[in-house]
């Protein structure tokens, strides 16, 4: 039978493509949202669970802050252009993507779903998009690159104080398919999760940190903070991307990038991409949405390299306003595990088709056919017209 949730974007026409038909032939088609989707993994998944995946740092304003920023970003609409086919297929690193929308490295997922990220790689596979592992995840990066016929996408990285554990991963994912690394570098600390703390979250019993069996450090028995405390190097400096670089030929996005003069030493030191992420409001408690940084930081990347954004996303009118202020994709997180809690390979496949749906109807909306139309034009500037 063929799946329900393949990818539209062969026919970009906005009817064919849209979702909110009323006729249902299962469970998925109810949702016509991320936020219902969310409401439904909130219901489906045990306490400890949930509140790791959806909880952030101190009173969550950052978290809290990354979804409303959007909200106060009004888009211009645009009338009588011919959007009769709307394409939202991009280019990263020399491959050709469906959609700008991006799957964001997202740890432990096998607590969502049996099949944990081997349901995410195939759902990004089937939609034509990419996928970045964690290293703290459920699943080894060879069952990945073996479940997408070595096509398994990008692979997350945290630096260790045990710089050997660090390279042996480097050269097990570029070994067997990774086509990028993703290099964590907003986490010296782990930050004040208070729901962690209070559940004392640790992995099910019959859960571990695949990636690390083969190095004896796989369980999380003394918890999350005391695990990055052992592991993690808080002493990583600039010097240590170069020391990355020299280990691999793949190329190496830089994530956790929330300031400017950041952005600055990153291209000064080699990074072949930029994620704006603050962590999905995960670290520091206050900084500011990754959209209102996401300006300052595109001006000094001007281009130079790939520039994605992470966190906040909800809606396909948010992808939208980020490509407007200069990113060249987005990075999903949660709503990819409010799909996976609700349904599986299927449910992540439910979350890209409403987003790129919601994307593709933003973009004809605003007079735009293609990715890169897309230009800060579109945004509300009173400034703009008030001579008018």
């Amino acid at each position: 039978m063929e799946n329900q949730f393949k990818n539209n974007n062969s026919n970009s026409s906005i009817e064919t493509s849209n979702q909110f038909s009323n006729k249902k032939t299962n469970r998925l088609d109810s949702f016509v949202s991320i936020s219902e989707l969310h409401e439904e993994a909130k219901r489906l998944l045990p306490k400890m669970a949930y509140d790791y995946y959806a909880s952030g740092s101190n009173d969550q304003i950052t978290l809290t802050e990354n979804e409303n920023a959007f909200n106060r970003i009004k888009l211009v609409p645009r009338s009588l252009v011919d959007v009769s086919k709307v394409n939202t297929k991009t280019r990263i690193f020399g491959r050709d993507i469906s959609t700008p929308i991006l799957i964001a490295p997202w740890a432990m997922q096998k607590m969502a779903s049996k099949r944990g990220e081997l349901d995410t790689v195939e759902a990004s596979k089937e939609f034509n998009t990419i996928m970045t592992l964690s290293s703290l995840s459920t699943t080894s990066v060879e069952e990945l690159s073996n479940a997408s016929n070595g096509n398994p996408g990008w692979f997350q990285l945290y630096v260790f104080k045990d710089r050997k554990i660090s390279e042996e991963l480097v050269k097990r994912a570029e070994a067997i398919g990774y086509s990028a690394l993703v290099l964590t570098v907003d986490t010296p600390f782990l930050g004040k999760r208070t729901a962690d703390f209070k559940n004392s979250f640790k992995l099910p019993n019959e859960l571990s940190l695949k990636i690390f069996e083969r190095l004896m450090l796989s369980n999380l028995d003394g918890g999350l903070n005391q695990y990055f405390a052992t592991m993690i190097d808080p002493s990583l400096t600039w010097n240590d991307l170069k020391w990355l670089k020299s280990i691999t030929k793949l190329p190496i996005l830089v994530k956790g990038i929330m300031c400017p003069k950041d952005a600055e030493l990153a291209l000064q030191y080699g990074a072949d991409g930029i994620i704006v992420s603050n962590h999905g409001g995960r670290q520091l408690d206050t900084c500011p949405s990754t959209i209102e940084v996401l300006p300052y930081i595109s001006k000094v990347v001007q281009g130079k390299v790939p520039l994605i954004l992470d966190g906040g996303i909800r809606r396909g009118t948010d992808v939208l306003k980020a490509l407007a202020f200069g990113a060249n994709a987005v990075c999903i997180g949660r709503p990819i595990i409010w799909g996976l809690s609700t349904g599986g390979k299927d449910g992540v496949l439910k979350v890209l088709n409403l987003l790129n749906s919601e994307l593709q109807l933003a973009m004809a909306l605003t007079g735009i056919i293609n990715i890169s139309d897309i230009n800060n034009s579109i945004i509300w500037d009173q400034n703009k017209y008030i001579k008018l």
